[in-house]
């Protein structure tokens, strides 16, 4: 069947009608839970292990736990993605980690979370989201670019076992599905004493299951096309450039699976905040200065070319497929982001006691 429809509408529009459907599914499912990395790290910052830490941990495991599954069933094969097959940077995951968690902090929201914001009507996050693009677009073919590539060949590892965290570590498919399962229920029950509510843990874990959903969706098209086509799940930084070049550069978009993920994520995110009652203009204003959020952007946009992809792209779906540099580029985004958190708190105190 899926056979017949490729051959019938071609891979392009399949693909984007996949991203789409993922898209749609993990906006609506982003909004309701609150889904957010920079909020998860403000909390830990703070020194409170809270319902924000367990809604992304929920969404983390519940990623990892379906996508392993997947694999272990023998559904699909991820072992072609670029994340695990191809030459990976740790100077451009660990610097550029860095980088993103200090800029998300400064702007309030990670990629994702800018892009699901704009669809509520933040105005903040969209022209944020916007420069975000701007930059990573510069860093990936324009001014930016050399910079970016010398940072990346600091210290390179080559694609296969060497990048595959579950080949490291000597787990199977299997194994490491049982093994997030196990932690899957441990944060799960870790959520429920947070008292978050049943729906709004449900909402997490969608958010996971959008992730598997994207890597599930693309290797079965993979295998039953005759053309070359990219195993790849949720991401923002690379697809929103994608989009708004074509948008902007050429009189007819080339679809893939990101031209169709990023406005299905705008879609589902504005539908569920119309739908219960969440949708309203918010600008920039006397606390929430622009200039800030702007250099957070700037950060973020280099910082995730170098990091091969923003906290979702490099943390949540890179993590969920074992990738080594995308276990590094997360764990460099925490400790960039709870810095942050505390240098701005030690800062804000300095200065209420100079008043």
């Amino acid at each position: 069947m899926l056979e017949d429809l490729l051959i019938a509408r071609g891979e392009p529009l399949v693909l984007a009608g996949a991203g789409a459907l993922t898209g749609l599914v993990f906006g609506w499912a982003a909004q309701r839970s609150r889904f957010c990395l920079r909020a998860a790290t403000a909390e830990v910052a703070g020194g409170l292990f809270g319902p924000k830490l367990a809604i992304w941990l929920v969404a983390f495991f519940a990623a990892m736990a379906l996508t392993q599954l997947g694999v272990a069933a023998g559904l699909f094969d991820v072992s072609s993605t670029r994340q695990l097959a191809a030459e990976g940077s740790v100077s451009g995951a660990l610097i550029g980690g860095l980088m993103f968690g200090v800029g998300m902090i400064l702007a309030r929201g990670c990629a994702s979370r800018l892009l699901v914001l704009s669809a509520t009507g933040n105005l903040r996050a969209l022209i944020t989201g916007l420069v975000v693009t701007l930059v990573a677009q510069a860093s990936y073919t324009g001014l930016l670019a050399p910079a970016r590539e010398w940072v990346s060949a600091l210290w390179t590892v080559p694609g296969g076992a060497g990048r595959n965290l579950s080949d490291t570590l000597g787990l199977t498919a299997p194994g490491a599905a049982f093994l997030a399962g196990v932690a899957l229920l441990a944060v799960v029950g870790f959520a429920a004493r947070r008292k978050l509510s049943a729906g709004v843990i449900l909402g997490a874990g969608v958010v996971g299951a959008a992730v598997a959903m994207g890597w599930a969706l693309t290797a079965t098209i993979a295998a039953s096309s005759f053309e070359i086509v990219p195993v790849s799940s949720v991401t923002f930084t690379g697809p929103a450039t994608d989009t708004l070049m074509a948008l902007v550069t050429q009189r007819s978009v080339v679809l893939s699976f990101g031209i169709g993920l990023v406005p299905g994520v705008f879609v589902g995110a504005a539908a569920a905040a119309l739908a219960f009652g969440e949708w309203k203009l918010e600008r920039f204003g006397a606390d929430t200065p622009m200039e800030r959020y702007l250099v957070g952007a700037v950060l973020m946009g280099f910082g995730a070319m170098l990091a091969g992809g923003c906290a979702v792209g490099a943390g949540v779906s890179g993590g969920a497929v074992f990738s080594t540099t995308a276990f590094l580029a997360v764990f460099a985004m925490w400790i960039g982001a709870m810095t942050t958190v505390r240098v701005m708190a030690l800062m804000s105190r300095r200065q209420a006691q100079t008043v």
